[in-house]
């Protein structure tokens, strides 16, 4: 499991498992807006990381960033 510390957001923290080849196959926000966040994970669970940074990156709630848009962070590192 890796560990992404989220900054501008809600959320604090994201944990995420990306297997061998490149799929996202366990994801978590400690923090956040819980529904919206159980969503995102049953939405791109299962979903090549480069696919789900795609839909991600980019997308904006407040100081710029965007819960999302810290998953895609977390995802290119």
């Amino acid at each position: 499991m890796e560990s992404f510390r989220t900054n501008g957001t809600c959320s604090r923290q994201i944990i995420f498992e990306v297997d061998d080849s490149g799929i996202l196959t366990d994801l978590k926000f400690l923090g956040g807006c819980a529904g919206g966040l159980q969503a995102l994970s049953k939405l791109t669970c299962g979903k090549n990381i480069d696919e789900v940074i795609s839909i991600c990156q980019g997308i904006q709630c407040k100081n710029g960033t965007s819960c999302p848009d810290q998953l895609a962070q977390a995802l290119k590192e």
